[in-house]
């Protein structure tokens, strides 16, 4: 179904070479026939012998920065900008010198700090990092900088779209980076064991106190006496705790905003699951990131010709349509689908997304 689609053709419009756009066509294809990221698997799924097919993938990624081509993915339109990290465990990995330990401080592996906008129930990626505290260590950094890192040099790029983040980036050193890059955010407050200090205009603290079922605003208050913001608390029946949110804009459109979070938390489960993220094998950091690159670009285009797919499908059943992803649908439940609707669905997938990628600038790749 995936060669059906002809999902080089959408692949081939993010590159300026030509021979450069089929290679990546080629390979980006194979990883959705695989649904794998690992070389061997890749180039097993391209036409012609293995070895030849290994080496030219191999090839291509010395020789294209596959990341700033990825920035081409991000949706001009978009309102906002979803950011979030996911941990990506290597076992066996003892002599890789970019893996460190996870959260649990017994896992090795590394973190993946990803921006994407959302599309549908997902989101797509545009940009992400990756860490760990063995590279910390090895760079004398820390996991703030490494944030900063992530959305340094960003700002043109987001214009005034707010960064919509989870609980581990509420703290001061990324609010006083974001506030000096001008940078609209929308944050879940991260209270713990020890609530951060909240000061009002007259310099007094401020307790953010609330009870079930209530909605709690408090405006103009300093993070850490420090930070402007806008607070907002909101328990909702049947949750153990209050979701709270700081922000930089209007507290019920910043509510409105982090509620869209939870499309890239199924994008991460997606990147997974359906083309094997987490099994990303390479000894050198930069090459590794450069496989990720493509395996998000592989899951932009499934998920979009896999969306359009599943509008032509179940136009007259929506209660059929709420049951598979558009991504699921392409790559694992594969229905049966007559010739003339796959080339009618690809025709207008594709010209959707050329409208997304010509409205972004060029990448002089």
């Amino acid at each position: 179904m995936v060669k059906s689609m002809q999902v080089r053709r959408f692949v081939q419009l993010l590159f300026e070479c030509q021979d450069v756009a089929a290679k990546a066509g080629r390979i980006v294809q194979a990883i959705l026939c695989a649904r794998s990221a690992r070389l061997t698997d890749i180039a097993r799924a391209m036409p012609g012998g293995l070895a030849a097919r290994y080496k030219e993938i191999q090839r291509f990624l010395a020789q294209t920065d596959v990341k700033i081509v990825l920035r081409r993915l991000m949706q001009a339109d978009a309102a906002f900008v979803l950011g979030d990290v996911t941990e990506i465990p290597r076992r066996q990995a003892r002599r890789t010198k970019y893996v460190g330990r996870l959260s649990d401080d017994k896992t090795r592996g590394y973190w993946l700090l990803m921006l994407a906008t959302a599309f549908r129930g997902r989101a797509v990626p545009f940009h992400f990092i990756t860490y760990s505290s063995q590279t910390i260590r090895q760079e004398a950094t820390s996991r703030n900088l490494e944030h900063c890192r992530a959305f340094a040099g960003l700002k043109d790029l987001l214009g005034d779209r707010p960064l919509i983040l989870d609980r581990e980036f509420s703290y001061l050193e990324l609010l006083l980076n974001l506030a000096a890059e001008g940078v609209h955010f929308v944050i879940r407050l991260n209270l713990g064991s020890h609530a951060p200090i909240m000061l009002d205009r007259t310099g007094h603290r401020v307790d953010l106190v609330i009870s079930p079922e209530q909605t709690v605003v408090h405006h103009g208050l300093l993070y850490k006496g420090q930070v402007p913001v806008n607070v907002a608390g909101h328990w909702q029946h049947g949750f153990g705790q209050a979701l709270w949110l700081i922000t930089d804009l209007a507290p019920e459109y910043a509510f409105s905003l982090y509620q869209q979070r939870m499309k890239i938390d199924e994008s991460f489960r997606d990147l997974k699951s359906l083309l094997g993220l987490h099994r990303i094998m390479n000894k050198r950091q930069d090459y590794m990131e450069q496989i990720v690159a493509l395996v998000m670009l592989a899951y932009a285009v499934g998920l979009w010709c896999g969306e359009t797919l599943r509008d032509q499908l179940f136009a007259t059943s929506p209660g059929q349509r709420s049951r598979y992803s558009g991504l699921f649908l392409l790559l694992q439940h594969k229905p049966k689908v007559p010739r003339a609707l796959l080339q009618q669905t690809a025709s207008t997938a594709l010209q959707a997304f050329t409208c997304l990628v010509t409205l972004n600038v060029r990448t002089h790749v």
